[in-house]
């Protein structure tokens, strides 16, 4: 599979052979929503919590009496069947969100991102990205000068003049591969990788 690489204009200088196995996959719809769905999934945090017809405040008194009153039997008000009762199945901070997925088949799902990104020409290939200082200003020219707008940028390592350039940045993230993950792959337009990047990516998902 042949990528672009592009010079610091963001123009196409030449291209680059990439390996078939990450960038030459055919794409997979179920299984790219299954990665991406566990991944968000795998994300969450049990932070809801609902009470239970014990842990409601409430009287125990009988709210009216068992026969005459043509309504329903009641014990308690705290049935979850009366408004301000407990629930039946209440939401807990224990709730486990987290969904399975095999190495195999998370590799497979960025394998088949990564490879519709190449085949829509949303993905590309520099020597090198670095800013001179940690300054935001210079990495938006920086980008502005290549005609990239929201990119999502992988290193080999994190530059911290870069890492810090982008932080107010909502449109740019840069990452390392090994935090390459298919929610950041598939929200950003652009996805820019560099030399490095591509070959431990290349040396690591094979």
């Amino acid at each position: 599979m042949e990528l672009k690489l592009l010079n610091a204009e963001g123009q196409a200088a030449s291209t680059l052979q990439a390996s078939d196995t990450l960038f030459g996959r055919d794409y997979n719809e179920a299984l790219v929503h299954q990665v991406v769905t566990a991944y968000m999934a795998n994300a969450r945090s049990g932070n809801r919590a609902q009470k239970t017809r014990s842990e409601v405040a409430h009287s125990t008194r009988k709210p009216f009496r068992q026969k005459g009153t043509g309504n329903a039997r009641a014990g308690m008000t705290s049935s979850p069947l009366w408004r301000g009762g407990g629930r039946i199945f209440p939401n807990k901070p224990t709730e486990n969100f987290s969904q399975k997925v095999n190495r195999k088949m998370y590799r497979a799902g960025l394998a088949s991102i990564l490879s519709q990104l190449a085949r829509e020409d949303r993905l590309a290939v520099v020597e090198d990205f670095h800013v001179e200082a940690p300054k935001t200003r210079l990495l938006v020219q920086k980008l502005k000068s290549m005609g990239l707008d929201s990119v999502l940028v992988i290193t080999d390592a994190i530059d911290e003049n870069l890492f810090l350039s982008s932080k107010n940045l909502y449109s740019v993230q840069v990452i390392e591969v090994m935090q390459t993950n298919p929610v950041s792959l598939v929200r950003f337009p652009k996805v820019l990788v560099t030399r490095g990047a591509l070959a431990k990516m290349e040396e690591t998902w094979q």
